[in-house]
């Protein structure tokens, strides 16, 4: 029952200031951040491709309130995209988006977003990578939805994140499973209405299962977002059942999270891709980590006990 609590938490801007200046804040968030200077998210990307590892970089940065924060945002990206190119990354590292940070939730929101958004995918294809949509709330779905059907014209290797909780999941995997479509599966991270989406943990791994048999018996290029051992093995048997091999496919994880996990997967010679936060604007992002998963909570729970 904690995780809606912590969901409200995140959008409270007292219980924002508490977190920040408890002590022992900057240390948790750290194992579950890189930085939040562009530097120290480079260094979080050398350290893991030498482990075999392939990242996907978020400049946080969403709920913004003006059309100035969104060019911000752009420009961060952009940056983002300079130094993969610099650095010759973008074979290793690619980008993830929330076009909530591109003026998606503002007046005319779906154009400025489009339009902000279309500089940073030319962007990354000049830096030999690609850019990934994050989902948000159900309302931005169609949005997002229609967004990169836009930017797939110009750039098909665009991906995009779907959320298995949603009751309209599947019937969007199908339409995003043909050749050449980049679909990261995942179980969905906000609280969501019961009239849009499952609130039962079973009926969301379910569903889970059920988007996944659809993007691999598909044309496209799943990206399995899940931590969960039994996801990741009907991930395995699937893949194997629909004749996939290891290029075919990728497993993600967040950064900090099942790190040996990672690694094993790794050796087996699967892709393994990280996501990787980064940026000042982190209470959304921890919050909601924490809120995902009890483990993380506890984590941070013993954190400020051993530390007080």
């Amino acid at each position: 029952m904690l995780g809606p609590v912590l969901l409200a938490a995140a959008r409270s801007d007292s219980i924002r200031r508490i977190v920040a200046a408890a002590p022992v804040t900057r240390p948790v968030v750290e194992r579950f951040v890189a930085g939040e200077r562009l530097t120290e998210s480079m260094a979080a990307v050398r350290t893991l491709a030498g482990r075999g590892l392939e990242v996907t970089l978020d400049h946080l940065g969403e709920d913004i309130t003006d059309p100035a924060e969104a060019l911000r945002n752009r420009d961060a990206y952009l940056q983002l995209a300079a130094a993969l190119k610099e650095h010759g990354l973008g074979v290793k590292a690619e980008m993830s988006v929330k076009l909530s940070a591109f003026g998606q939730a503002l007046a005319g929101g779906h154009e400025l977003a489009l339009k902000n958004v279309t500089p940073v995918v030319e962007a990354a294809a000049e830096a030999g990578t690609t850019v990934t949509l994050d989902m948000e709330d159900h309302t931005t779905v169609d949005s997002t939805l229609a967004i990169l059907a836009d930017l797939r014209e110009r750039f098909p290797q665009t991906g995009a994140v779907l959320q298995s909780y949603l009751f309209r999941t599947e019937d969007d995997c199908h339409a995003l499973a043909g050749e050449g479509s980049r679909v990261r599966l995942v179980k969905g991270a906000y609280k969501e209405p019961a009239t849009v989406a499952f609130q039962d943990k079973r009926e969301v791994d379910k569903a889970y299962v059920r988007c996944l048999k659809i993007l691999m018996a598909g044309e496209g290029y799943p990206m399995i977002g899940s931590h969960d051992p039994r996801m990741v093995a009907i991930a395995q048997e699937l893949a194997h059942r629909n004749g996939r091999k290891p290029a075919d496919y990728e497993f993600q994880m967040l950064y900090g999270i099942r790190e040996a996990e990672q690694q094993r997967l790794v050796a087996e010679g699967h892709r393994m891709r990280v996501y990787i936060p980064y940026g000042t604007d982190w209470y959304g992002y921890f919050m909601r980590r924490l809120a995902e998963r009890p483990a993380n909570l506890g984590f941070f729970l013993r954190s400020l006990a051993t530390r007080g």
